[in-house]
């Protein structure tokens, strides 16, 4: 191999998939990387740092100085064919990511280049190239399962999620993009196990989980030479799985391309029922014992992550040395792509009509908008509008279900973090109560959800002149860790010094309170902000605060004597309904908080009245927690990652008490109508009837 020929190459795009061939090529002694580009620079720069590349620069011709013999192509599709042209034409042998291109027109214009230019142009089909599938593909050429019949692919994935702001990132702009990305892979396999592709039935759909990606569910059914192949493709199903069935005549293959493993049940003599037994002992015995050592192989780097993608480049590079034909022929690439350019079209123009709709849709002009309609306290606003006789336009994150069947209700969903969304929202509203923000999910979630929502909502308002915002803060935004019993705690308390310590809810609630205020100082924007207790009311019956729900078992930290700040749903309508009418309270903050007090254990007692079947209660003294908070803290710097305790997080779930209320009372004019111990009844006995009337149902 010493005396085989170098190749120097370059890379063009800086993404993940890109540290997977730098890897792979880095494996093989008669390669030497000697550039890659990305149009993001920095981006470029930052691999070529962490891999020892001398040059990073923005395209492939600036890398030309380099006179690299082979460039590999690791954009979005929609760039292969011109990058490729342009490889080409420096002289260079091109090696593209799937799909090749994004339509057959483009493909002929890159196996045309390569003919004019003498080089060679290979497609990595990289699931093609796994191990364990050529590794089933062995067993089928040997005849281990009979006569191949069928083949299933199973494949769910997700991408990265969006995290706001005009920018979507490429997987969710087009309606294609998940077919065109994991779609090619299905394709492929069935090619390779059954013959070329004769027919192809594309049909896809939106669950509705996200309103970004919108076609999220994929099944294809292609008819091949020599048998069918079935194709499910999800963005929703978990755990991920990447799953080959093979099946046969005499036997089925199941390839696990995850866990890389192969395994085979086959018809034995017998009785069937034995044979079945058999078979499914022997594939679950090889799993056992393949899976622990494909874990260690994993961790000691002898097994890489994405294997196809190392196969496929080292048979390229080894074909090139040869002069033999490549793995993966242009031409293959090509008659693929074919096949999915009108699913592909379909899909793009149903993404289209969808953004049309959801962006350009003329509404009518509305007094009213409420942010996060479908949650507790938006829709309990929402109801009260429509009660009053107003026009109200209402958002929702997703389509929603049970929105109420009312001429004056214009019902307009999309995300918050998209900016579009929230402009055609807001455009012709005269007041806005933003409610939405983000509860639940990862980091992106709450930083699309709470921070970009909000900053969003800000600009819009500002620009279409709406006469009022009303925000929805929260009481964590504040300093609960040093609240001493007995302080006051007014609209002058200090914010959390920490928020970083308090998870991503209090983050983005803080950010997003500072984004409004600053507003309000620097850009005039007629806002008020409130900041409601604990809010509760029929279908809203969780712990209280200062309480842990784990496992089904609610865990107050203490004796339960802590009192909490409870404010009825309705009663925080009121205020809020205040906040929108009084012009004199503009750029004040309001805390919502009823002055009746109930401590966490009459609470629970309460709840266990009309609700005895809830979750089971247990007080923890607080020294049990903080030790607990401090073995975290210890895991966590061992792992090197957050967890979901730590001390500072335990003094911080003590709930905030002893609040002043007489700001609300003075400038706004709000006085409970409703109170504690009523709405607790109104709450929980209304719950109890339910459940009694669910218990008849099921005898």
């Amino acid at each position: 191999m010493s005396e085989s020929p170098r190749f120097r190459v370059g890379l063009v795009g800086a993404g993940y998939v890109s540290t997977h061939h730098i890897r792979a090529l880095k494996s093989l002694d008669y390669v030497e990387i000697v550039a890659i580009a990305d149009v993001d620079l920095p981006r470029a720069q930052d691999v070529a740092a962490r891999f020892g590349i001398p040059l990073a620069v923005r395209t492939v011709v600036e890398m030309a100085s380099t006179q690299p013999d082979v460039v590999h192509v690791l954009t979005p599709p929609a760039f292969h064919a011109d990058i490729a042209i342009q490889a080409f034409e420096m002289g260079c042998h091109v090696f593209v990511e799937k799909p090749m291109a994004e339509s057959p027109a483009d493909c002929d214009r890159m196996i045309a280049a390569a003919q004019r230019a003498g080089r060679v142009l290979s497609v990595n089909h990289s699931a093609r190239m796994d191990p364990v599938v050529l590794q089933a593909l062995e067993l089928v050429q040997k005849g281990a399962i009979g006569t191949v019949m069928a083949v299933d692919f199973l494949r769910s994935s997700d991408y990265a999620p969006y995290r706001g702001g005009p920018d979507l990132p490429m997987p969710y702009r087009r309606g294609s993009y998940p077919f065109q990305d994991l779609g090619i892979h299905g394709l492929s396999l069935f090619e390779a196990f059954l013959g070329k592709i004769q027919h192809l039935e594309v049909r896809f759909t939106s669950s509705g989980l996200d309103a970004n990606l919108l076609l999220d569910e994929w099944r294809a059914l292609a008819q091949c030479e020599r048998g069918v192949g079935q194709m499910y493709l999800s963005w929703n199903v978990r755990p991920i799985q990447n799953e080959i069935f093979v099946h046969g005549t005499r036997g089925v293959i199941h390839v696990d391309c995850f866990l890389q493993t192969c395994t085979m049940k086959r018809t034995l003599p017998g009785p069937k029922f034995g044979s079945a037994v058999a078979g499914t002992l022997t594939s679950s015995l090889k799993t056992l014992w393949r899976v622990p050592i494909n874990v260690v192989r994993f961790a000691t780097g002898r097994l890489s992550g994405s294997p196809g993608i190392h196969v496929s480049i080292r048979r390229f590079y080894e074909a090139l040395i040869q002069g033999s034909p490549v793995p993966i022929l242009a031409e293959e690439g090509r008659r693929l792509i074919a096949f999915m350019e009108e699913p592909s079209r379909q899909a793009d123009e149903e993404k289209v009509h969808w953004r049309k709709v959801l962006v350009e849709t003329p509404l009518l002009p509305a007094r009213f908008l409420v942010t996060g309609a479908g949650g507790f306290l938006g829709r309990a606003l929402m109801q009260r509008l429509l009660q009053d006789g107003r026009i109200v336009r209402a958002h929702f994150r997703r389509p929603p279900l049970d929105a109420p069947a009312d001429p004056r209700l214009q019902v307009v969903y999309g995300d918050l973090g998209d900016p579009e969304v929230v402009d055609h929202l807001v455009k012709d509203v005269d007041i806005v109560f933003h409610v939405g923000a983000a509860t639940k999910g990862g980091a992106a979630d709450f930083e699309r959800g709470t921070i970009w929502g909000t900053r969003n909502v800000i600009d819009a308002c500002l620009r279409h002149k709406v006469s009022r915002l009303v925000y929805v803060s929260s009481m964590s935004v504040l300093d609960h860790a040093n609240h001493r019993e007995g302080q006051r705690v007014d609209e002058t308390w200090a914010y959390e010094p920490h928020p970083e310590k308090r998870g991503a809810y209090t983050q983005t609630k803080l950010e997003a309170e500072q984004l409004v205020l600053q507003a309000i100082r620097e850009r005039s924007l007629p806002a008020v902000i409130l900041r409601p207790g604990q809010i509760f009311g029929p279908g809203a019956t969780q712990a209280p605060s200062g309480v842990i729900g784990l496992a089904g078992r609610w865990l107050v930290v203490g004796d339960g004597s802590l009192s909490i700040p409870l404010v009825y749903v309705d009663d925080v309508v009121s205020a809020l309904l205040l906040a929108a009418a009084r012009p004199e309270v503009i750029g004040q903050i309001f805390h919502i908080v009823t002055p009746e007090t109930v401590s966490q254990r009459e609470y629970i007692n309460f709840r266990r009245q009309f609700m005895p079947d809830g979750p089971r209660v247990s007080y923890t003294p607080p020294w049990l927690l903080y030790s607990a908070g401090l073995l975290c803290e210890i895991l966590a710097r061992m792992l090197r990652r957050d967890l979901p305790l730590s001390r500072y997080r335990v003094r911080s779930i003590r709930p905030l008490s002893d609040f002043d209320t007489s700001a609300a009372k003075a400038h706004l004019g709000w006085i409970p109508e409703v109170g504690v111990r009523e709405g607790l009844a109104l709450t929980f006995r209304p719950a109890k009837a339910e459940a009694g009337v669910r218990a008849a149902g099921a005898h």
